[in-house]
């Protein structure tokens, strides 16, 4: 009996092992996406008056979890009786993420003007109206959360498909937590950074001191830091999706074989080729949509 009991010990570690081994190489694979998604969520949960910052980002975590909640059964079904829909899902979730960073790109180099996004001020709205576009924000901001949490998931998911059930069940929940976690976590202190950067500034007496040098930094250092992260999640969402068409198609596969060249590179050429692709593709899709209309 004694025996048997330290067998299943063993049985236990063998595969808290090979989930944590299995969890480091989830996260790798999933980390490009997340400058993306820190990116979308500190942009979605700035504009807002101080006081409500933390209270809307906390909104939109608990919609996160819960979008995970929905998601991650889902995806453990997909796998169980249909592993071979998940590479496909994988690919179309490739086909835009390259979109959507071609897309970036394209913004960039030939800039159209947006439509301007409603502001939320303490002086021009009052207490409800201002509760009122909160709410708009916030379902805005978990339905794009849905769209990057479904490939997390599917990502995170590829890299186990194969193994037992229970691993891939492990291994995708804790990148799911992890993930949701981390983005949120790092986007609070993103978010609070020119508030802490007003209080050093308010804190210090003296023109030449510490506090207030630290603390202007960190007010013009918030909008750079966004900036800077769409320029990461940008590359980061090309690199994710070429090393997703690299990795299971056969075609790129092979070709990429033949290249002598970095494999980071030959991913980030061919996720920015076929995300122009699509974006052409989409394009004329709307110019034809609008003729239309």
């Amino acid at each position: 009996m004694a025996s048997g009991f330290f067998v299943l010990l063993d049985d236990i570690a063998a595969i808290m092992d090979d989930v944590a081994v299995m969890s480091k190489v989830a996260a790798k694979k999933t980390a490009g996406i997340l400058g993306d998604d820190l990116a979308v969520n500190a942009e979605k949960a700035s504009g807002f008056a101080s006081s409500r910052e933390l209270p809307v980002l906390w909104a939109i975590s608990k919609g996160s979890l819960l979008n995970k909640i929905i998601i991650l059964p889902i995806a453990f079904l997909l796998s169980a009786f249909m592993p071979d829909a998940i590479i496909v899902i994988l690919v179309l979730g490739g086909l835009f993420l390259a979109y959507e960073g071609a897309e970036k790109i394209y913004e960039f180099v030939f800039p159209h003007p947006h439509e301007e996004s409603e502001g939320i001020t303490e002086k021009t709205y009052s207490e409800e109206q201002i509760l009122e576009m909160e709410k708009g924000k916030v379902k805005s901001a978990i339905i794009t959360d849905f769209i990057l949490s479904v490939e997390i998931v599917i990502i995170a998911l590829g890299t186990v498909i194969g193994k037992p059930i229970i691993q891939q069940i492990i291994v995708t929940s804790i990148i799911a937590l992890v993930a949701t976690i981390g983005v949120y976590g790092i986007v609070a202190l993103i978010v609070r950074m020119d508030e802490a950067g007003y209080k050093l500034i308010k804190f210090s007496k003296n023109e030449k001191s510490i506090s207030k040098f630290i603390g202007n930094i960190l007010v013009k250092a918030l909008p750079l830091v966004i900036k800077g992260l769409t320029v990461v999640g940008t590359i980061a969402l090309l690199l994710v999706a070429g090393g997703i068409f690299v990795h299971y198609i056969p075609f790129f596969h092979h070709l990429s074989e033949e290249i002598k060249l970095p494999s980071i590179v030959k991913e980030f050429v061919t996720g920015l080729v076929l995300g122009c692709v699509v974006l052409v593709i989409v394009n004329l899709f709307k110019k034809i949509f609008k003729k239309k209309q």
